[in-house]
């Protein structure tokens, strides 16, 4: 077990979400992919496949995070598991087991996005990068707003996205964020998807951000200068 990740981020990640993952993770211990492998490869799964999660565990494996504001907090950590898929489709495995029983597993597509799979696969985040910048991304905005209002449903297709800009280091697939003049917005659509309940989709507005708020020093330079943990 790391208990001190100061110097030790997987590079990728921008200022904010470098500092959220020195500051507030650690990493625990995970089993090499490659005890596995010979396993895997007697039952099918490609070597290509294998390869991916292997890479996935060296870079991630055991990396222990606050728990996310949805999906019961996402996973508990990150640890590759559970090869599926077929040659056609391509191949799915396990990004970490949940921390509570919900009704779906995290897991990683394809071609590297992080998401869920329930009754179908729901693509949240491009990649695993875009998951751990959306965990910073809360964390930051929920320090920094004045207020938080928490949407739900139908009530979703309301909000005024019109003068809002996409946040690009999120990578937002069915999750995305919105930044305004003074204000962030979360949208969560990937439960409502998966589960094919619509009511399940969330929104979370962060409001009465100043530049530093909205910024957190990615993508501009903040006026109150670096965030303290």
């Amino acid at each position: 077990m790391d208990l001190n990740l100061i110097n030790d981020v997987p590079d990728g990640l921008t200022r904010r979400a470098r500092h959220f993952v020195a500051v507030h993770g650690i990493r625990v211990d995970t089993r090499p992919v490659d005890q596995h492998r010979q396993w895997w490869l007697d039952r099918g799964i490609p070597a290509d496949a294998v390869d991916r999660m292997a890479s996935y565990q060296e870079r991630w494996g055991g990396l222990l995070l606050p728990p996310a504001s949805q999906y019961d907090g996402g996973p508990k950590y990150f640890d590759a598991d559970s090869p599926e898929g077929t040659s056609s489709e391509g191949w799915w495995f396990e990004a970490g087991r949940q921390r509570t029983a919900v009704p779906y597993a995290f897991m990683i597509g394809p071609t590297g996005e992080f998401g869920i799979h329930a009754n179908h696969w729901v693509p949240l985040h491009a990649t695993v990068e875009g998951w751990i910048e959306a965990l910073a991304l809360t964390h930051h905005a929920s320090m920094w707003a004045k207020q938080i209002t928490k949407i739900t449903g139908d009530d979703v297709d309301g909000l005024k996205l019109d003068a809002m800009k996409p946040v690009p280091e999120v990578q937002g697939l069915a999750d995305t964020w919105w930044r305004g003049a003074d204000s962030l917005v979360a949208i969560y659509t990937g439960e409502a998807q998966g589960l094919s309940y619509p009511r399940g989709r969330t929104a979370l507005v962060y409001s009465g951000l100043d530049e530093w708020g909205l910024y957190g020093g990615v993508g501009e330079e903040p006026s109150q200068g670096v965030e303290q943990s």
